[in-house]
């Protein structure tokens, strides 16, 4: 698949009471390119171990890692999308679900062992439910935190869903993927 670059002008989320240029995104990524991948599980008697390694395990050198813990019963997450960044999602303990939106197609993934993970490409809506007492879901990401690549507005990212497959369809007919 080759790069399809893309700008647009909008209004960003409820962040934002101006219109503002949002930056290049990445190029057009479908949902199935989002998957689980399998970390290394070292067996032990004494209790296991996993480890990740950036550009190694996982397609992408992590810059930032964060976690959510303590999200009371009943309560969702995520509920954005990310211009630019890669992230992969590990439950460390419990469970929980990641639903994943390319703005044509969805799929839920559950989580509940930590020697695996779902890489989540740019442009994906993401939402976390699910989650069972105790449960604790770490995220590596590939930049550091930034406000302004966030999509905070589900009819934003919609928008720019759409219009970028039907792009997408127009250069993939062009012969420019």
């Amino acid at each position: 698949m080759g790069k399809v670059w893309h700008k647009w002008l909008d209004v960003w989320g409820p962040l934002c009471d101006h219109k503002r240029e949002i930056e290049e995104v990445g190029p057009l990524v479908p949902l199935s390119d989002c998957r689980r991948i399998d970390l290394p599980k070292i067996a032990d008697q004494r209790g296991n171990l996993t480890f990740v390694e950036g550009s190694n395990h996982i397609p992408f050198d992590i810059k930032r890692v964060y976690y959510l813990y303590d999200v009371p019963g009943g309560s969702d997450r995520g509920e954005h999308a990310h211009k630019s960044l890669h992230q992969f999602v590990i439950c460390m303990s419990g469970s929980f679900d990641l639903v994943l939106n390319d703005g044509k197609d969805e799929h839920r993934f559950h989580l509940n062992r930590s020697y695996y993970g779902i890489y989540v490409c740019p442009m994906m809506w993401r939402l976390l439910d699910n989650f069972s007492s105790g449960a604790v879901c770490m995220v590596l990401a590939s930049n550091p935190y930034d406000e302004d690549d966030y999509i905070r507005d589900w009819d934003v990212f919609q928008r720019e869903a759409q219009r970028r497959l039907i792009d997408g369809s127009s250069a993939q007919s062009a012969g420019l993927k």
